[in-house]
């Protein structure tokens, strides 16, 4: 019997560097010696508490305890929280300038700067197919997976993703990101997913629109009141339902 598969797009494709042993310990020293600690002092503009994941002391419980948290903190003294799920595909497309710019900003050596800035530069891949091997192409963008410093260029890349509105807040786990508004700033919540898309476009990303969900969550003492909701976002899918990092999270909250 013939079986047929799903062909294989060339997006699902990403660039795998294996490095020396010997670059690799260098690799996770400089991290934990220099990126690490400059994260404790970021410059204007940058925030690195909101990201769970790329972080000696984040996981997944992490960032599920603070998007409770905050939800919880919220539902008392607003009708609604309006929450929306944006993944951008981060690791394919993130400009190696982008990320040595913005490296340069902070607080470590110049030497290990110089040194991450070269460990981006000179890179390139061919393609061998049917006997024949393309020529080489220089890779200037993606987060290179496989060593080291790529989680935490990644984690530097997202670290000026900050919302518009102080009272709103921002969530990351790698590249998923949840935006919180609250009731009382319904109408900053266009203008926040418009923020989101143009720092993605700034950074050469590109939002997973197929993964981008809207979810609005109320208390169970306004349940079955008339509350006036937020307006529908175009082409952005509502859901009363959402998986995140492995746990369902339903429109009710459990406040009564």
């Amino acid at each position: 019997m013939l079986k047929v598969t799903k062909p294989v797009q060339p997006s699902e494709f990403r660039p795998i560097l294996i490095t020396p042993v010997l670059s690799r310990i260098l690799e996770r020293q400089i991290v934990k010696s220099y990126i690490y600690p400059a994260l404790q002092q970021p410059p204007p503009g940058f925030c690195f508490s909101d990201q769970f994941t790329f972080r000696p002391t984040d996981s997944t419980a992490a960032a599920l305890i603070a998007l409770l948290q905050s939800v919880w903190n919220c539902l008392p003294t607003h009708t609604c929280i309006s929450s929306l799920w944006t993944s951008p595909k981060a690791f394919d497309t993130v400009w190696h300038a982008t990320v040595t710019e913005k490296m340069m900003q902070l607080s470590i050596p110049d030497q290990v700067y110089n040194w991450i800035k070269n460990f981006f530069h000179g890179h390139s891949h061919c393609t061998k197919f049917a006997g024949s091997i393309s020529k080489l192409a220089n890779i200037m963008a993606s987060v290179i997976q496989g060593c080291a410093i790529g989680p935490a260029a990644y984690l530097i890349t997202a670290a000026n993703m900050c919302p518009i509105q102080d009272t709103n807040r921002i969530l990351k786990f790698t590249d998923d990101t949840c935006q919180i508004v609250p009731a009382v700033n319904t109408m900053t919540y266009a203008d926040e997913l418009s923020h989101i898309e143009s720092w993605a476009t700034e950074n050469n990303l590109k939002l997973n629109c197929t993964k981008t969900k809207e979810i609005i969550f109320q208390s169970r003492s306004n349940r079955g009141k008339a509350v006036q909701l937020p307006p529908p976002q175009q082409s952005i899918e509502h859901v009363d339902k959402i998986t995140t990092l492995g746990r369902e999270s339903s429109q009710q909250s459990t406040i009564g």
